[in-house]
């Protein structure tokens, strides 16, 4: 009894390793703008952010994810579980849109970078209704809409 849960423990094991391996699973851990580009529905909001001035400075997880590290790989493994899902399903919204918890982390981390800013132009009167990327929007991803700048090359990434 003991082998066989063995040899399909083993097969599983190897099934994942390849599958990880294939899909180069370790880039989607790290901070590489180039991993959230891998799919073509994020071409555009890719595009946008590289010609936007917000790419200078920050990459996708800087905006998009927690700080705290446990934090951080928990909402890429739920992203990632939702992108694979809907990839796998055919389920793909032709606009792609933040949930609010994605709203939220998004929010908190505009004001972690600027937060001197946010205080010094803010003191108390900011409307905490809103999100600061709903005037800002055009800040981290150019203007909204289909890019219409040329794709670029993942290698020929210039700073």
């Amino acid at each position: 009894m003991k082998l066989p849960v063995l040899i399909s423990l083993l097969a599983l094991i190897i099934v994942a390793a390849v599958g990880m391996y294939v899909s180069d699973f370790a880039v989607y851990l790290g901070n590489d703008p180039t991993a959230c580009n891998n799919c073509h529905v994020m071409d555009s909001a890719y595009e946008g952010w590289f010609h936007a001035p917000h790419s200078k400075w920050a990459t996708c997880n800087d905006c998009h994810t927690p700080h705290e590290p446990v934090a951080k790989y928990v909402v890429k493994a739920q992203s990632g579980y939702h992108h694979v899902s809907a990839f796998i399903l055919g389920d793909i919204p032709d606009a792609i849109r933040a949930k609010e918890t994605s709203r939220e982390i998004v929010q908190e981390n505009c004001i972690r970078c600027h937060e001197t800013t946010v205080e010094a132009i803010a003191d108390g009167q900011m409307d905490a209704e809103r999100y600061c990327f709903e005037c800002h929007r055009d800040i981290a991803h150019g203007e909204r809409g289909v890019s219409i700048l040329p794709y670029q090359d993942k290698t020929k990434v210039e700073k």
